[in-house]
């Protein structure tokens, strides 16, 4: 099923990345022996009643700010604390909440969380961990309604559990490609848990209640047959035969189902795969999904003679997966099959539902003179390679987000954190979207003639959230009049093409090269290079 927005890092590569980091004291190995895991402690009756609890002064306050006994703390607000050398973990209900000593992050269940400052151990063994109010507010705050109010005057940190709250609703169904995404949209975030109960699914709030909405929604959608609300569970009515997998969005706080036919997911699976053996514990390419760029309301960059950038990138994006169907026997999907607008983090979800080997996303450049030419090819990271790549992934973000609704005036505080987390996870393909990226450059250069304008690194969103290695490529500058016109001819989109092509294969070709290395024979790969 596809999974949109950021889907969760697993806890394994987080743990990885930080024991990997110079300032980490986390590791991702198994942490040594400590204490017994102390027993669950119930919160004080005051705090579980909505009554406001004080739990005293800080331990200590450093210039970003003060520091707070988590013991003493879990002590008055219940919890389970254990704690090993290197780590704390707190958990509340089925959520792990891990930090330790030196590292300004904590993780709450699969996400990455930033601090404002590390946690330090405490002189005192009645302290344990000091923590800085987020990580309270990140814990104790987000998993169990609590409000904490420090008061730098007397020095003094308060804790009052939210009261229940009724939480208006707005449902919303579109069909796209085979999938129903039903977005249930609500003004704050809440706990929940979802019961499946045959066809139907129920949401149910641990403590807050429903305002169904007037009039009762009406859904209109061959996977989805209705939506029901009450004050205390929220019912969800699936055509026969479907599955649906959920998860969340952030600002403004909505859940989301994708639901498909269970036949049609296993006839996908199954589709252009006559000679590709089942999925492999070795190096691959089997799976390929290419993202025209852009798309529905988002033109992209628009050319002098008014080519739309949207329409070029599926034309190449079509011409391309019919390419590499003749060449090389791999799954070749497409993110969006017509004109229709797609969120970038929707791209990146059909690509890991897909179990894909590689992500390509196909784009075209502009500039604000109209001589700039050539192509150049991307992979994702934190910090651009340069002024100009730092600009043309801030053009691709901002289109993409006037064309999902977002407000561009309306700094995102999260966009940072989110692109974090989506960097840690790319890290893990770093070497190898590098090398894609390379391939493709080298092979547009040569063949083309085109002005050499390197592989570069850049914020692109549409690249985060992809668990495989993942590229951006811009196939040449729309803005330039002479590049249009080239553009716009099938024999030149098909000579781009050519060299994607043969890019791609002598990517699968080092892939099958390097499992044959590891089961120690020759490499058996027949595919020729185009």
């Amino acid at each position: 099923m596809r999974r949109s927005t950021l889907p969760a890092v697993p806890v394994a590569l987080i743990l990885l990345a930080l024991a990997v980091s110079p300032a980490s004291s986390l590791s991702a190995q198994e942490p040594p022996p400590g204490p017994a895991t102390a027993p669950l402690i119930q919160p004080s009756p005051d705090a579980a009643a909505g009554i406001t609890v004080p739990l005293g002064r800080p331990t200590l306050t450093t210039e970003q700010g003060p520091l707070f006994p988590l013991r003493r703390i879990a002590a008055r607000l219940g919890g389970q604390l254990t704690e090993a050398e290197g780590s704390v973990t707190l958990t509340l209900g089925d959520t792990a909440v891990i930090a330790g000593p030196g590292n300004p992050v904590m993780i709450v269940g699969q996400e990455i969380v930033q601090l404002s400052q590390a946690p330090i151990e405490g002189e005192s063994l009645a302290d344990g961990l000091l923590v800085p109010l987020d990580l309270l507010r990140g814990s104790y705050g987000a998993l169990q309604d609590y409000d904490f109010t420090w008061s730098p005057a007397d020095d003094q940190l308060t804790a009052r559990r939210r009261l229940p709250r009724t939480l208006p609703v707005s449902v919303d169904v579109v069909h796209l490609q085979g999938v129903s995404t039903l977005v249930l949209q609500f003004p704050d975030r809440f706990h929940y848990e979802i019961v499946e109960r045959g066809d139907d699914l129920e949401v149910r709030p641990d403590r807050d209640h429903f305002e169904p909405p007037r009039p009762a929604p009406r859904v209109d959608d061959p996977l989805v047959r209705g939506v029901r609300v009450s004050p205390d569970r929220l019912w969800i009515d699936l055509a026969p035969g479907t599955s649906a997998e959920s998860y969340t969005l952030e600002r403004p706080f909505r859940l989301v189902f994708d639901v498909v036919r269970q036949e049609e997911r296993e006839a996908d699976a199954e589709e252009e795969l006559p000679d590709i053996e089942p999925p492999r514990d070795r190096p691959g390419l089997d799976t390929i999904v290419i993202d025209p760029g852009h798309g529905g309301t988002e033109t992209g960059a628009i050319g002098p003679s008014g080519q739309q950038e949207k329409e070029l990138t599926l034309e190449l994006a079509k011409t391309l997966r019919a390419r590499l169907r003749e060449r090389m026997p791999v799954r070749v999907i497409l993110t969006r099959e017509e004109d229709e607008n797609l969120p970038h983090d929707t791209r990146t979800a059909i690509a890991n539902q897909n179990k894909a080997d590689l992500f390509i996303s196909i784009h075209l450049n502009s500039s604000l003179g109209s001589t700039a030419q050539g192509a150049e090819t991307y992979f994702l990271s934190m910090e651009a390679s340069d002024a100009r790549a730092a600009e043309a992934a801030a053009s691709e973000n901002r289109s993409a987000g006037r064309a999902e609704g977002a407000d561009d005036s309306d700094e995102d505080p999260l966009y940072d954190l989110q692109l974090i987390l989506w960097d840690l996870a790319q890290s893990h393909h770093l070497e190898e979207s590098q090398r894609v990226a390379t391939l493709i450059q080298e092979e547009l250069n040569s063949a083309l003639g085109l002005r050499d304008r390197g592989v570069k690194q850049a914020p692109f969103r549409v690249l985060m959230g992809a668990a495989m290695p993942a590229v951006l490529v811009e196939l040449g500058f729309l803005s330039n009049p002479a590049e249009e016109s080239r553009l716009r001819d099938p024999g030149y989109r098909a000579q781009l093409v050519d060299a994607l092509v043969r890019a791609i294969g002598r990517y699968r070709s080092e892939l099958d090269q390097q499992a044959a290395r590891e089961m120690g024979r020759p490499s058996t790969s027949s595919e020729s290079t185009p």
